[in-house]
């Protein structure tokens, strides 16, 4: 099934909070639809490689201000006031051209490598 559906061919994963707590529904509605539409016209959403990108809308990411909020992982980069209008922009330079747009980012939290990770523990 996860080769079907390309689960491990993705290089990056956006969370894109839609919740009512953040910014109203219709404009965590709004992002939503630009955020599909934007990856989807790009071709993000199928590529593989360097820019290959999944997205999943959630309802609450637990920043109940200045919203919508979308989080990019592996590097956990954490955008604040991502409204449809500023969407079309990080798409191009975070996604496609690797470059994180510092004025909307509030916060960053990468993820370690599998190789840096810790071990598991055998109890």
């Amino acid at each position: 099934m996860a080769s079907q559906l390309k689960i491990g061919c993705y290089h990056r994963h956006v969370f894109l909070c839609v919740g009512g707590n953040c910014c109203s529904t219709e404009v965590g509605t709004a992002a939503w639809e630009c955020l599909k539409g934007e990856l989807k016209r790009r071709n993000l959403s199928l590529a593989e490689g360097p820019q290959a990108c999944y997205r999943t809308k959630v309802d609450c990411l637990r920043v109940c201000t200045g919203g919508p909020i979308l989080v990019v992982y592996p590097e956990g980069t954490w955008y604040m006031g991502m409204t449809a209008e500023r969407i079309p922009r990080f798409v191009q330079e975070h996604l496609v051209e690797g470059r994180p747009i510092a004025e909307w980012i509030f916060a960053s939290n990468p993820l370690p490598l599998l190789q840096e990770a810790p071990a598991a523990s055998e109890e």
